[in-house]
């Protein structure tokens, strides 16, 4: 009864099935196919009347046998014709792309492309170079006679591409590109990369897919054009990349920064031509006028500028590399020093603060306790508020330069590539980076400028020596002699007053810093109308100064001072000082000892203690405090990312 019922259903089904079969494409053997189309000068007329000539139909079977696809049967491309021989009507379009995207990890081809800016990569998947063709120009459907993959790679003769007789190999590619960019061949023809092409003996040359690439064409105003393209240029011009990419013109337009100038704004394109041709944009008599293109007021101090400027070239650009050699080895002095120093620090304070292990009734093995701060519940003002203020800007000020500089040091990392886009562009990170400069040195000199106003207006006589001052004294010395010998169990830790040596160290780097960046930041955002009275050289100077202290800025501050004041043993996880201001008592006598004892015997102390903070205000203390911790510790990560991949420059 019920099959019955479904009688009709199953006779429809097995009717669309044979439907449905009927229109899959037989196999034929090639031997069937090349009857007819191995025949030299098989062809059809075109027209009505053949007035239009003819179209060639004719195979050349043994070519096509020695090409990548000569182990296919005519029908696994042409699987629309159900007999032969067959008539014009019944062959369709043949549709390459489905079939390379199912091919798998084994199919690759060498590639001289590079996948980043500063490495070589290996052979590529067939598919990879599917995938960047259907995001290509040429796959536009809207360009009238667009390139299909047979107008490049022909339709039965497709060779790898480093093979001579495929119709890709790259010394054929002017020829290729040019049958339908006629007025880019013809420029090219003329330029000094075409002009090599002809004398083979001298070296090689570049052709359309070494700047263009193969597949990746697109609009050549938008940003992914530029990056191929200079990419491109750096594969034959590497040394000239690194300084490009070095410089904020390289960095802000891989960005996409309409202002910044790319290879061909200075180089020209097709008619690009060797530097010493009189008609050369970067001939030195037409230097000036070339940089007057972005830079209206440039003049012959302007133009001594080094676009392709490096740190590894003494005999080309000595000044950059004797400011990178010294302020490299001042980096990494300062980071040995001071990363010894803390990995000392915390290997001693974990020495001296034993883990404790207590049995348990309820567990078979040792519960590790956590050692208990002293409390005593009386609070000793350390920071004021309004010197609490002055931090709070400097440290947010600080990580937003951080932020909105790194992108630009470290362009083409993938965190930089995907950030700049999502928050606006370079022009709002510019603007923010601007900004925050402008906090940062507020902060700093606006600290100065209260501190020497409360001294030179105070009624008592400053010891600008004595423990209440941060300039550096024969104490501190003694004490970091005292902590490195403690460090070895070779004595006590110093008894410290109210600051310490690596306090005075921290305090004094900001403001060398603040010197080093502000200076170099200042010329670099106001160039053009400061280039017409320095050379132009000096700002290359000023982006090796400005990244290189910014980047040993990141490694100290995100490291020794978050662990100077919040991870060692006896601070972590966070020290609100700089958010409530105080410290309880018993952390003042273990932190700094003879600051007590001086304060309790002048009777300074009880001036000192104030009531201690809400327990609100602890709550949103340590939530700001473990959040600006955590941005630091994830800027610290990409900067360190960048630096691994690509280097400082």
């Amino acid at each position: 009864m019920q099959i019955s019922k479904l009688f009709p259903e199953i006779i429809t089904f097995m009717v669309l099935f044979s439907s449905i079969n009927s229109l899959q494409a037989k196999s034929f053997p090639n031997s069937e196919c090349t009857e007819c189309h191995n025949e030299k000068g098989f062809s059809i007329p075109l027209g009505k009347h053949g007035e239009l000539g003819k179209k060639e139909l004719y195979v050349d079977n043994q070519f096509f046998k020695g090409s990548v696809h000569g182990n296919q049967q005519c029908t696994d491309c042409h699987n629309d014709i159900d007999k032969v021989p067959h008539r014009k009507s019944a062959l369709g379009s043949v549709d390459c792309i489905s079939c390379h995207e199912k091919l798998d990890d084994k199919d690759s081809v060498a590639s001289k492309r590079r996948n980043s800016l500063f490495g070589g990569s290996p052979p590529r998947r067939v598919i990879a170079y599917t995938q960047e063709y259907q995001l290509s120009a040429h796959n536009d459907t809207q360009i009238k006679n667009n390139a299909s993959c047979a107008t490049c790679h022909t339709a039965h003769y497709v060779y790898p591409s480093e093979d001579k007789r495929s119709s890709t190999y790259r010394l054929k590619s002017p020829e290729l590109c040019g049958s339908c960019h006629e007025k880019a061949l013809k420029e090219y023809r003329n330029s000094m990369h075409g002009a090599a092409l002809k004398t083979p003996w001298k070296g090689d040359s570049a052709t359309c897919a070494d700047c263009h690439s193969a597949h990746q064409i697109s609009d050549l105003t938008k940003l992914p054009a530029h990056r191929v393209i200079t990419e491109g240029c750096g594969e034959c011009h590497e040394d000239e990349l690194d300084g490009y990419m070095s410089s904020p013109h390289g960095q802000l337009a891989w960005h996409g920064d309409k202002d910044a100038p790319r290879c061909v704004n200075c180089h020209d394109s097709h008619t690009i031509t060797h530097v010493d041709d009189p008609e050369s944009p970067v001939n030195p008599a037409n230097k000036v006028k070339t940089c007057q293109k972005c830079h209206a007021n440039a003049n012959a101090n302007f133009a001594l500028y080094h676009p392709h400027g490096t740190t590894n070239n003494f005999k080309k650009y000595p000044e950059l590399w004797i400011i990178a050699k010294g302020m490299g080895a001042l980096v990494i002095l300062v980071l040995v020093f001071f990363y010894l120093h803390s990995v000392l620090w915390f290997w001693r304070e974990k020495k001296e603060r034993p883990v404790i292990y207590q049995h348990s009734d309820s567990r078979s093995y040792p519960v590790r306790i956590k050692p208990e701060k002293k409390h005593s519940g009386i609070y000793f003002q350390r920071f004021p508020w309004y010197w609490r203020i002055n931090h709070w800007m400097l440290a947010l000020s600080l990580m937003f330069l951080v932020f909105t500089g790194m992108v630009v040091m470290y362009p083409n990392t993938t965190w930089a590539m995907t950030l700049v886009p999502l928050l606006g562009g370079m022009e709002t990170l510019n603007n923010l980076h601007h900004w925050a400069g402008l906090i940062f040195m507020l902060a700093i000199f606006g600290h100065a400028a209260v501190v020497l106003y409360k001294i030179f207006t105070s009624k008592e006589k400053f010891d600008w020596f004595g423990p209440n001052s941060l300039l550096p004294r024969m104490k501190d010395w003694e004490d970091m002699k005292g902590q490195f010998r403690w460090y070895f169990g070779k004595g006590p830790q110093p008894r410290f007053d109210r600051w310490t040596y690596w306090e005075k160290f921290d305090y004094w780097a900001v403001y060398w810093g603040a010197f080093v960046i502000g200076t170099s930041g200042i010329l670099l955002w106001f160039a053009e109308s400061i280039g017409r009275y320095i050379p132009g050289w000096i700002f290359n100077v000023a982006t090796i100064a400005h990244g290189l202290e910014a980047f040993l800025a990141v490694l100290t501050l995100f490291v020794v001072h978050f662990f100077n004041n919040h991870f060692r043993p006896a601070k972590f996880p966070l020290d609100t000082v700089m958010f409530t201001g105080v410290w309880d008592m018993e952390e003042l006598k273990e932190e700094r000892p003879e600051e007590y004892e001086r304060l309790k015997a002048s009777g300074e102390l009880d001036k000192r203690i104030v009531k201690g903070p809400s327990k609100r205000w602890n709550i949103i203390s340590h939530i700001l405090g473990f959040t600006l911790l955590g941005i630091g510790l994830i800027l610290l990560i990409m900067v360190v990312n960048g630096f691994i991949d690509h280097g400082l420059f």
